[in-house]
């Protein structure tokens, strides 16, 4: 008789000294997560050292001055404080210089914190802008975590790919605003309610990401009910209960964190009158070439579609569609992400894809889902939205992929802070030393100082078109709105210098 084999187990068939498979796949897991993330931390740095201030940027740090300084309430209500008070943990670090007696509205202030009070203003936006690198990037491990916990280790770096390689995500996460960190908040309560399903304290922690979303940005709110019914399916009344009051605690704590004495709610019942005076204004829009007023329903769909990268686009779709099949877990992707898309649609500011830079945070853990059928695939395509951001560097604001021209062409479909928000001031100073002998004119849509950044230059508007000669330099803003009299101007002149992808310099004879 043939003597009897003994099979060993998979788990102990290996040489002495070799480690076992599965801790070779987790030392490649954090490896490949950590260049991924590393990637997106050295882009964002990049980005916030060269930019000069966009237009929203002075007022949510001079606000942050003034919490430091005075611990007041009275600038910038209409958006609660945390995300201020975040952006104040790297000022903290210059002491700001402040004025005790300014007097002036908030845009004044933010202009008199950085040029008027003897800081220095690009070293004031960098440590602002740095808790909001950070904060990003921890969002990109909440994404990594909540598409590995939906699919697997391979689904959750695809889904940090798409994330750490969104040209949006890059452009935002790197200044001193609030969309990215309200967004990630909002993630972040999404997939602990996720989890919450098999751990009930997580709804706890759900409650404080959902508090620090809406402590940071009113538009939260549109997500409150879609997230209140997801603890409500697993947790019943008792989940709402408790995620509700650790939420409003929150709310109240940053308002406390400025002023002790603060009211609740009043102060944050103040802001969203604010935020409804807004939406009742008239706002300008741009759009595939047209200037028009108000606002259109498909405009951020539209702008979506032109500046996201087209290997994102095919895996966003792929992941829609892969995602509803899990009856279970779309509730926790799709349904917030539709939520939130349909509030932002309705909104009367068409000014540019940070009001729904959420879609390539939860759209990046919905395409962890194609993996499963598709690995090679859904691995080229995250490529090809590598590559197309990578080629982008350091412009990242006004990307857009390859079908609508890219960065260069941008201006040409949209405006405002998809495109020119301000934040080529410096270069377009270093630019000008190429044309030391012309008079310049200078129309610039931003919050920077021209002056501080050495730019002498008089406004064309001014004067009779016969005196405009020399170097005739326009936000790509600007020209997108432009009125009768600086059409005249732009078509008696050569375009003959482009800055940023975000102002033109053109040559009037």
């Amino acid at each position: 008789m043939a003597p009897a084999t003994i099979q060993l187990p998979r788990t102990i068939r290996v040489r002495s000294g070799e480690q076992p498979p599965v801790a070779h796949r987790r030392w490649l897991f954090a490896l490949v997560a950590a260049v991924l993330l590393a990637q997106m931390a050295i882009a964002m740095i990049t980005t916030a050292v060269r930019q000069s201030p966009t237009i929203d940027e002075p007022v949510y740090v001079g606000t942050a001055a003034v919490y430091l300084d005075q611990h007041s309430l009275r600038y910038n209500p209409e958006h609660p404080p945390l995300g201020k008070l975040i952006m104040a943990t790297g000022l903290v670090f210059a002491g700001p210089r402040l004025d005790p007696g300014f007097q002036g509205d908030q845009t004044e202030l933010g202009r008199h914190v950085l040029y008027e009070s003897g800081n220095d203003p690009q070293h004031l936006l960098l440590l602002a802008r740095l808790p909001m690198i950070v904060l990003t990037l921890l969002f990109g491990i909440v994404v990594l975590l909540f598409a590995r916990d939906l699919t697997s280790n391979a689904g959750g770096l695809v889904a940090l790919g798409l994330y750490t390689f969104s040209p949006d995500l890059i452009a935002h996460g790197s200044l001193a605003t609030l969309d990215v960190p309200a967004a990630g908040f909002l993630l972040t309560s999404a997939w602990l309610l996720w989890r919450a399903r098999h751990h009930p304290s997580c709804v706890w922690l759900a409650g404080l990401a959902l508090g620090a979303a809406l402590a940071t940005k009113m538009n939260a709110l549109a997500a409150v009910p879609m997230l209140l019914f997801l603890v409500f399916r697993t947790h019943r009344m008792r989940g709402v209960a408790t995620m509700s009051l650790i939420a409003v605690a929150v709310v109240w704590a940053s308002y406390v964190a400025v002023d002790p004495l603060a009211p609740f709610p009043g102060p944050y019942l103040d802001g969203m009158g604010v935020q409804l005076g807004f939406e009742n204004r008239v706002w300008g829009g741009y759009l595939f070439g047209e200037h028009y007023e108000g606002s259109r329903w498909y405009y951020l769909p539209a702008a979506l579609l032109v500046k996201t990268p087209l290997g994102a686009l095919v895996l966003w779709f792929a992941g829609i569609v892969a995602m509803a099949k899990l009856r279970a877990a779309a509730p926790y992707v799709l349904a917030p992400t539709a939520v939130l898309l349909a509030a932002a649609m309705m909104g009367s500011r068409d000014l540019g894809v940070r009001y729904a830079i959420f879609v390539p945070m939860f759209l990046a853990v919905a395409a962890a889902a194609v993996v499963a059928t598709r690995r090679r695939w859904a691995i080229a395509a995250v490529a090809v939205a590598a590559v197309s951001s990578l080629a982008a560097f350091p412009y990242y604001l006004p990307y857009s992929n390859e079908a609508f021209g890219g960065p260069a062409k941008t201006h040409q479909h949209l405006h405002d802070s998809n495109v020119d928000w301000g934040q080529d001031l410096g270069r377009l100073a270093e630019r000008l030393k190429r044309y030391p002998s012309e008079r310049t004119w200078l129309i610039y849509k931003g919050a920077g100082v021209p002056e501080y950044y050495g730019i002498r230059a008089e406004d064309p508007r001014t004067v009779p078109p016969e005196q405009v000669h020399g170097l005739l330099v326009i936000s790509d803003s600007a020209i997108a709105k432009a009125d009768e009299q600086l059409l005249a101007l732009i078509a008696t002149s050569t375009p003959i210098d482009d800055v940023g992808h975000s102002i033109t310099i053109f040559r009037r004879p």
